[in-house]
């Protein structure tokens, strides 16, 4: 199967907030959203991980 979960992850406090689906043969690079983190409290960017 070409779509793959990924698991997006906050630049600031490096704990893994979000999951998304991704097509791994599409979209080679890795992707990087300003999402909410309730950690930090604040909209941070976060980049995607394994």
């Amino acid at each position: 199967m070409a779509r793959e979960q990924i698991t997006f992850q906050c630049t600031e406090c490096k704990r893994k907030n979000y999951t998304n689906m991704k097509n791994k043969k599409l979209t080679t690079e890795r992707l990087e959203f300003k999402k909410f983190c309730p950690f930090c409290r604040k909209h941070m960017a976060h980049k995607e991980i394994k």
